[in-house]
């Protein structure tokens, strides 16, 4: 049988294949070990990780919306010392590239965790969260600010060899100028989208139907505007893009490749089948071999506008 090769490349990171598991939908890994090998994944991208424990936001924090769901959940984690005693053994027995997601409230504490956890030979890169859309601390704060990201970037390289990926928010009216300044500042990637800020109402109790009454908006509801902002950057910046944002199956992920994506990553989608990266690999490899495509990056980027 005709074999395709999946494998991509992110910087200095190689993948198997582009299929990543988005942060804060598997936790760290072993909430989804049940149900499919990781080792048949490109990736996983661990809960986001700060430097102290958070417990988060309180109840409710999670709501169904029309093709997608809000989530408030607030960065909630076990912390820095729990993750590397408890989470990174059990990560290590994979062997499936570990990206670790990291959470800050100051350019500090981003700085501090990558400096620690650079000497775990488990974490293989790291994605920069400048973007969580419902966290009072940071968040948003860092990655609607031009010059913010842009010193985040450079003081986190200062600190590490490893790859780096810097999570993009897609409530910015130009995507683009944050993927240039991220990688002026020694970026290797960029993730793109996270959330949209949204939220919801009980219309018997007049009340937001999240306790923090904003959340951020994941699912189908957004794959339009996050094929949007990849396209965007390839189109003006010159680095690899993951693309994230409401894929759920095999066909969105060639589209989010032919729109400039070097890889992918699967998020709402694990909450509703846990298993769909078998699916959607499968489906890949049928497709490329249907087009004579011996390697599926020959995809990034090959939209035809004309």
């Amino acid at each position: 049988m005709k074999t395709v090769d999946l494998s991509v490349n992110i910087g200095k990171l190689k993948l198997n294949n582009p299929i990543l598991l988005a942060s804060g939908t598997v936790g760290y890994g072993n909430e989804i070990s049940d149900f499919i090998d990781l080792n048949i994944l490109g990736g996983i991208i661990t809960k986001s990780i700060s430097l102290k424990p958070r417990k988060g936001n309180k109840p409710q924090r999670i709501v169904e919306t029309s093709s997608g769901m809000l989530n408030a959940i607030g960065l909630a984690n076990v912390g820095l010392e729990e993750f590397i005693n408890e989470k990174v053994p059990f990560l290590a027995k994979y062997n499936v590239p570990i990206i670790c997601n990291i959470a800050a409230s100051s350019i500090e504490e981003y700085v501090e965790c990558v400096k620690v956890l650079n000497d775990e030979e488990t974490i293989k890169a790291f994605e920069i969260n400048v973007s969580c859309p419902n966290v009072k601390d940071g968040g948003l704060q860092f990655g609607n600010n031009l010059s913010m990201v842009g010193k985040i970037t450079e003081q986190v390289r200062s600190a590490t060899n490893k790859t780096i990926i810097m999570k993009l928010s897609p409530n910015v009216s130009y995507i683009a100028e944050f993927a240039k300044v991220c990688k002026e500042n020694g970026a290797d990637a960029v993730s793109a989208i996270n959330t949209l800020v949204g939220t919801a109402f009980n219309i018997n109790t007049r009340k937001p139907k999240l306790s923090n009454i904003f959340g951020g908006l994941s699912g189908p509801a957004i794959k339009p505007i996050a094929l949007a902002k990849v396209l965007e950057i390839h189109r003006n910046v010159d680095i690899p893009i993951i693309g994230v944002g409401g894929i759920m199956n095999w066909q969105d992920v060639i589209e989010f490749m032919i729109a400039g994506a070097s890889a992918i990553q699967i998020g709402t989608l694990n909450f509703i089948d846990p298993t769909a990266s078998l699916s959607i690999l499968k489906g890949l490899n049928d497709y490329c071999i249907e087009r004579n495509i011996e390697s599926i990056s020959q995809l990034t980027g090959s939209y035809i506008l004309e």
